[in-house]
Formats: structure tokens, sequence, C-alpha cells
């Protein structure tokens, strides 16, 4: 599990693509404190495993499922991406839980900035916008961010100059893809909602149940 603060920004070093796959050699330097392989990292939000480490460089092997619900496969050497390793168990939640499994991508379509903030408008698919809420979170590229309006199309963000500085979205401008993933919340309770009574009887979850619990 994930916060969406994002630790550094780390290098793209090489890209090893086979039939459908990937295998990525990531450069860093904070995340190395403790990183071992089997470990957790979170790459532009995607869950990735270190495979393998080296001086302050990790590998990671990309399967053809996330390969298709997110950008990296997009990604090419010297590119930057947002780096972040699971949550340890005594570290404080400062973000939203973040599972690091894409929903699927978005494409900025306007980058206004206003004094000291930067406006993000971000355009998806219908599927990931009927979990998007105004004042929710939303994780982009692996960052924890409040949506601060959301339309049939398109939902928007507001970033402070702290988040723009730590992450890519310094980097990113119209056109850009980022991968997105939805608040976890959403998606359990549209699927104990859409649920068989049969299905429903031995959980005890019914409508009536959830609205009394404030869903």
């Amino acid at each position: 599990m994930f916060t969406g603060i994002i630790e550094e920004i780390g290098i793209l070093k090489e890209v090893k693509k086979g039939a459908q796959s990937a295998l990525l050699t990531i450069q860093g330097s904070v995340i190395f404190d403790d990183l071992g392989i089997g470990d957790s990292v979170a790459v532009n939000g995607v869950c990735l495993t270190a495979s393998g480490l080296s001086s302050h460089s990790f590998r990671a092997d990309v399967m053809h499922e996330t390969l298709n619900r997110s950008g990296l496969g997009k990604l090419h050497p010297g590119d930057f991406v947002n780096l972040e390793r699971a949550m340890a168990a005594d570290g404080r939640f400062g973000g939203h839980i973040v599972s690091g499994h894409i929903d699927g991508i978005g494409t900025i379509t306007s980058v206004v900035r206003d004094d000291n903030a930067i406006w993000y408008t971000i355009a998806t698919e219908d599927r990931i916008l009927r979990y998007i809420v105004e004042k929710g979170s939303i994780a982009v590229d692996g960052i924890s961010l409040t949506v601060a309006s959301v339309n049939n199309t398109e939902f928007r963000i507001s970033a402070i100059p702290h988040t723009v500085k730590s992450t890519i979205l310094s980097y990113k401008k119209t056109g850009d893809m980022v991968n997105l993933e939805n608040d976890l919340m959403g998606k359990y309770v549209e699927r104990f909602l859409s649920a068989t009574q049969e299905e429903q009887k031995p959980r005890g979850i019914t409508r009536e149940f959830l609205t009394k619990s404030g869903y």
C-alpha cells in the first residue's frame, strides 16, 4: 500500500522490451536507504517489485497487463518518474490509500498557472470519471491529489508549488499522458450495491445496511 506522497523523482535508465513485457532499470537516491529485492516501489503510481539492485538503481519487470493499463510502456530512457516505497507500518499517512493498481490513463488538456498554484485539467474515460467526485482523492502518476471539479469528460486538480517541484508534474504539459488510480472506496461501495441478493446474504450487506452506515 502507498500514500501518494512522492519520495523523489527518479530517472529511467534502461528499457528492455520483450514480446509483451518489459524490464525497467530506474535510478534514484532517497528510496535506496532500505530498499531490498522483493520490495514494492510505486513508479508513476504503478506498483512494481524490485527484482534486482545495484548502486542507486533497481530493476523491475513489467507484465503485459500493466503495460496495457498504464503509460509505462511509452516511457523512454532519460524520462523522469515519480518514486514511492510501500508505506511502512510506523509511517505517517499523509495522502490517501493508494494501491498502485492503475485504473487507466488520462490526457492533460490544460495547464494554467494561478498565482502560486497550477491547475491541471485531465480528460479520461467514463469508466474512470464515474468514480471521481469533487473534493475526493485521486492518484495522478502516483501523486495523491484532491479533485477540484469534475464533469462528463474531464476533471481538474490544483497543485501547490511544493507538489509540482517535488514530482514530475513540473515536466507535464498539454497533451501528456498520466496514470490514474481511483479512490478504492467508491469501487468497493459500487461492488456491494451491485451484488445479487444471494451474494449479499452471506456478507450481511444490503442497501439498507450501507445507507445506515453512511454510504
